[in-house]
């Protein structure tokens, strides 16, 4: 176990997994156990692993190596009775409204729940009767949301379900997420959004090449790795060498970021100094600084 478990039911463990392809080995030897009733992520970059990690748990692909469990034991033929998954694309059909849509798929299996509480908890009524082929990003994020509740899962897999949405389809996106959570259901999410994994994982593990650089709640592994703040200005307005500020200094793509526990002595460097403080700003460490100092990268890249 990547953390401590033990006052926590855990309703899925992955054990020893790698996953290869030919040359590349796209999974590398990775454990970690999710608690049930909780939103765990899986965080990091394009082409970390968390997409292959998240299929072989779904039983989509089969591991190179290593064991899935659920609940303790090896999963069998009824574990996707189980289960709910968003994928990060999956096709709708272009001649059916979105009412059409929740009534074929509930269709499809021997107990569904009502979709009258589906349209209710997913937001979908304003749209029942557009085509799906005509819904926009939010819309079509939240009727699959819907499609993916259908048969009441216990484990509800989403997979980067809000890229390519706007700032607000993405909140309003988190919002049904943290509701689903409140009725008990068990969430695993991929993301390489660092505020979404902020927001909304109990827990998370971050992948990078396949492998596990760091476990554990966001607030716990902010704790153990930074005690420090950062003030931060845009290149432009910072007019003077690095060497003059008495805290550290990191570069951060069209500004700079300084690290400090003290920043109101920060601050009156600066002002010495005669830096523009038009664009300063103070913030906390977050989980894209925690890859920065694990990778030597930003998540985004």
């Amino acid at each position: 176990m990547l953390y401590n478990n033990r006052y926590m039911e855990t309703i899925l463990e992955v054990c020893n997994v790698t996953k290869s392809f030919r040359s590349l080995t796209a999974v590398d030897n990775i454990s970690f156990a999710i608690p049930k009733g909780t939103c765990f992520g899986l965080l990091g970059p394009n082409g970390a692993g968390k997409t292959t990690t998240i299929e072989i748990i779904e039983d989509i692909k089969k591991p190179t190596s290593g064991t899935i469990l659920y609940k303790g034991k090896p999963r069998d033929h009824d574990f996707s009775k189980h289960t709910g998954i968003q994928f990060q694309s999956t096709a709708l059909m272009d001649y059916l409204k979105t009412r059409e849509v929740l009534a074929l798929f509930a269709r499809l299996y021997p107990h569904s729940q009502p979709i009258d509480y589906l349209i209710e908890l997913c937001q979908l009524g304003d749209f029942l009767d557009t085509y799906a082929t005509k819904l926009s990003g939010g819309q079509r994020q939240r009727l699959l949301l819907a499609v993916a509740l259908i048969n009441d899962p216990e484990v509800l897999f989403l997979d980067e379900p809000t890229t390519g949405l706007d700032p607000q389809s993405r909140r309003n996106f988190w919002s049904l997420i943290h509701e689903i959570k409140a009725r008990g259901k068990t969430v695993l999410l991929t993301t390489h959004y660092m505020e979404e994994a902020e927001l909304l994982c109990d827990q998370l593990v971050i992948m990078d090449k396949g492998k596990i650089i760091a476990d554990g709640s966001p607030q716990h592994l902010l704790k153990e790795h930074f005690d420090h703040s950062y003030v931060c200005i845009d290149n432009q307005d910072f007019n003077c060498h690095q060497n003059a500020i008495s805290s550290p200094i990191e570069l951060r793509e069209d500004a700079i970021a300084i690290a400090t526990n003290t920043i109101e002595k920060t601050l009156s460097e600066l002002v010495s100094l005669n830096v523009n403080l038009r664009s300063l700003r103070v913030r906390s460490p977050s989980l894209d600084d925690l890859f920065l100092k694990l990778t030597g990268h930003h998540l985004r890249e």
